[in-house]
């Protein structure tokens, strides 16, 4: 199954260009448009960490509308009759998705580092980093399944990942500070998963984690352990979306 869906993405350009030129226009939108004004070179290095966050999530919404694609063709119909496991058709569109998370992640690395950034941190703290980038936007994919599976329509996936997926990246720390945030947008972005990953990634590259040394940002359990929370509420998120998906598959061969 994952062959499968790696090779119809594989096989549509404009999928791969989208999942590739949204992180690329992102990193050079905010280092270029907004970096001189919210702290130049210092930012940058901030930012990527959080692009990297923010990318993976929104492409668990390529999840979603080919999961609904799938559906409304019918093709799920037909593997259900066959003696598979139900859940190998999430299993392989999500790990599919990995795959082209890799090369997201892989294509923002080059990027940042024609633009400035740098890696500063050890060789395992890079690799531990990423690999908690990838089980984050595992979980996200995850997510993209089930809403994909419920929706019905690639449309209605469309608008209902856009609802989950926007305040999840920007009530965050993925882009600015959550210190510069009203009073309870700061508290839902201090305990936010995408705050945590971005962290893990900035601590492991060794990149700074607040714009502006002088205004750190806000302390809680989960910025004081954001390797553990990051993998907890990844987990979280697979324990409610699993069996989600598992209820939608079953609720199809009925």
């Amino acid at each position: 199954m994952t062959r499968r869906n790696a090779t119809v993405i594989l096989r549509t350009p404009q999928m791969v260009l989208g999942m590739v030129a949204q992180p690329l226009m992102f990193v050079l939108l905010f280092s270029y448009v907004f970096g001189e004004a919210l702290g130049g070179d210092r930012y940058r290095e901030f930012l990527i960490g959080g692009i990297m966050t923010q990318s993976v999530a929104f492409n668990a919404g390529f999840s979603a509308m080919a999961m609904a694609t799938e559906l409304r063709q019918r093709i799920v119909d037909r593997f259900l009759v066959m003696p598979t496991s139900r859940l190998s058709l999430v299993v392989g569109r999500t790990m599919a998705d990995s795959v082209v998370n890799v090369a997201s992640i892989a294509v923002m690395s080059l990027t940042g580092l024609a633009i400035g950034w740098r890696i500063h941190g050890t060789f395992w703290s890079v690799v531990g980093g990423y690999l908690i980038v990838l089980f984050f936007g595992l979980a996200m994919s995850w997510v993209g399944a089930v809403v994909g599976l419920l929706a019905g329509t690639a449309e209605s996936a469309q608008i209902f990942m856009a609802i989950i997926l926007f305040p999840l990246a920007f009530i965050s720390s993925a882009f600015v500070p959550a210190q510069t945030l009203p009073g309870p947008l700061r508290e839902v972005a201090i305990w936010n998963p995408v705050t945590s990953v971005s962290l893990c990634l900035r601590e492991s590259f060794g990149n700074p984690t607040s714009v502006n040394p002088l205004f750190p940002e806000p302390t809680s359990w989960a910025s004081l352990h954001p390797y553990l929370y990051s993998v907890m509420s990844a987990l979280a998120i697979l324990a409610c979306a699993v069996p989600l998906a598992s209820f939608a598959i079953n609720r199809r061969r009925r």
